[in-house]
């Protein structure tokens, strides 16, 4: 049988599905983390910083699944 590599839409269907779940985590373990390293931020504070580092975590992932679905389809020496 052939072999079928992700869509694009379904890589970032994934991508999404799985950075928001870990946005919710960053910004509950916010709560205990900032302050143990001397660090208080509000909430609106706390979303904008999750924010920023949500939106290279997509990026991230999308081109690294990217990268791979690509090089599954070579047949390597």
């Amino acid at each position: 049988g052939g072999s079928m590599s992700q869509s694009r839409r379904m890589s970032m269907i994934e991508t999404l599905a799985g950075v928001a779940i870990g946005f919710a985590v960053s910004v509950a373990l916010s709560y205990v983390v900032y302050p143990l390293f001397g660090h208080a931020f509000t909430l609106g504070q706390n979303i904008a910083i999750t924010v920023i580092f949500t939106v290279a975590s997509i990026v991230r992932g999308y081109l690294v699944r990217r990268v791979f679905n690509r090089l599954a389809g070579r047949v390597l020496p």
